[in-house]
């Protein structure tokens, strides 16, 4: 069956277009971001990028140092050391874990596009911090692939893949619809359905 026909048919139509335009209009900016980051991701070798590295070195006292004593692996730091480590260097790792270690305190402090990280000698009190922004596009990226951007962002990507599961199955709607009266829809379809299986088994698989 190729078309809809009386009142059921009208119905059905009109959500169809209603959810089509919904989906469409919530999935935009997203769907174009996606786009155009999978294009960089898929000629990431070809996308030239200086990193820009900056760092800084601190030497604790023995009184700082004190703040520390209460850290645990693989947990937040105590709230002292996060005011000593903010005091000291302007760093704030509120809100990252920290590896404890017998010899070193190291805290990562991974965000999209940018790589940073703490390191505390328990010894000397030497501490260092280091950050290595990637740039613009390697920020796009990391966001593509929810790569270090935290629940908030993991749920934007799931909200919008589901509309985006919404858009495509409302737009086929739309297309059975209107297929009587259009005839290169089903070819159409076909090509998009099949092209994908057909470059997988010839040139992939």
């Amino acid at each position: 069956m190729s078309s809809f026909s009386g009142l059921g048919a009208s119905f059905w139509r009109n959500q169809l277009r209603q959810w089509h335009w919904i989906s469409s209009a919530v999935c935009l900016m997203a769907m174009f971001l996606f786009s155009v980051t999978g294009y960089t991701l898929n000629h990431a070798t070809d996308i030239e990028s200086k990193p820009k590295i900056d760092t800084k070195e601190v030497t604790l006292t023995a009184a700082q140092l004190g703040a520390l004593d209460g850290a645990q692996d693989k947990a937040d730091l105590p709230v002292p050391a996060v005011h000593m480590i903010l005091e000291a260097s302007g760093i704030d790792v509120e809100g990252y874990e920290a590896e404890v270690s017998e010899g070193e305190i190291y805290i990562p402090m991974p965000k999209p596009g940018v790589d940073s990280w703490v390191s505390i000698e328990r010894d000397t009190g030497l501490m260092t911090y280091e950050r290595t922004d990637r740039g613009v596009i390697a920020i796009l990226n990391d966001l593509h692939k929810g790569r270090n951007s935290g629940p908030a962002w993991s749920w934007f990507i799931d909200i919008i893949a589901l509309f985006c599961v919404i858009f495509c199955l409302t737009g086929f709607g739309l297309l059975w619809v209107y297929a009587k009266s259009r005839a290169i829809t089903w070819p159409l379809i076909g090509f998009g359905v099949l092209a994908p299986f057909i470059l997988f088994m010839v040139f992939v698989h």
